[in-house]
């Protein structure tokens, strides 16, 4: 299995469409870092407005810290469609390049196949968010220091010190599993196809179309929300509640990964009994 999942990481990174999301996230840091670095006076003004008036307010409110929970909230989004792009070619881009029956003349099982290359797309996302935070975490510390993070829920929490970063790490962490459950999304789509644009489309529809459902405010739709994995993609924001909703976070949890082993399960099922010889 490790000598698969090797072969699998081989043929994912020798694939120039791999750094498309590491440039992307390296630009997308880098504009928003030097956006805020000149603007952090207005930013400190907008975000206390309506604190200065009635508290003293001491202590740096524009930091390493602050600017990491932003590109997490602005960039969480977009990073869907990075991480399809990678996963929507695991399966189909071998049937493109006709590698299917070479592939399977190894003395390896399908399924053993199939597990590979979803370890390989894990290890992936694993090493994008890994880059995210190094970019926003450590880059903004180097450039705006550290201090305290202002976080407004449903009320306005300071956080300080020790407090801040076991939320971010976990916050980053969760986000890690968020994307795991958007690899096995494409991946499932790439194994019924032939081409990699199709997963990539898919994928990236049902995300949107669950999204718009969760937000459409009928009673029938809102009731199905809690089922819907979109709406647990963003479980990571509970790491800055107070107290932290645990209760939600391991639900959320749960929910996703439930969705990753039946669409592996699904996946190994379709790809040993897909014909490849016609």
């Amino acid at each position: 299995m490790i000598s698969l999942v090797g072969i699998e990481l081989y043929k994912i990174f020798r694939k120039w469409r791999t750094y498309i999301g590491f440039i992307a996230i390296f630009v997308m840091t880098g504009i928003v870092q030097t956006a805020m670095y000149f603007t952090r006076d207005r930013f400190v003004a907008a975000t206390t407005r309506g604190l200065s008036d009635a508290f003293v307010i001491q202590g740096n409110f524009f930091n390493g810290y602050v600017v990491a929970y932003l590109i997490l909230n602005a960039l969480f989004v977009h990073i869907p469609f990075l991480i399809v792009l990678v996963g929507g070619d695991l399966f189909a881009g071998e049937a493109t390049a006709g590698t299917y029956r070479v592939l399977l003349t190894r003395p390896v099982s399908r399924l053993s196949l199939v597990t590979s290359k979803f370890i390989a797309g894990f290890v992936y996302v694993f090493l994008f968010i890994a880059f995210l935070l190094l970019l926003s975490l450590g880059g903004s510390l180097l450039l705006f220091g550290s201090g305290e993070l202002l976080v407004f829920k449903e009320k306005i929490i300071i956080y300080t010190g020790g407090e801040i970063l076991w939320r971010l790490f976990s916050a980053y962490g969760f986000s890690v599993l968020s994307m795991f459950m958007v690899m096995s999304l494409s991946i499932f789509f790439s194994s019924l196809v032939s081409n990699a644009i199709g997963p990539i489309v898919s994928a990236m529809a049902v995300i949107i179309v669950l999204l718009i459902l969760s937000a459409i405010p009928v009673e029938v739709l809102q009731n199905m929300r809690p089922y819907f994995f979109t709406t647990h993609l963003s479980g990571w924001s509970d790491f800055f509640g107070d107290p932290v909703n645990a209760t939600e976070i391991v639900k959320s949890a749960l929910v996703l990964i439930a969705h990753i082993i039946f669409l592996y399960m699904l996946t190994a099922y379709i790809f040993i009994k897909k014909d490849i010889l016609t």
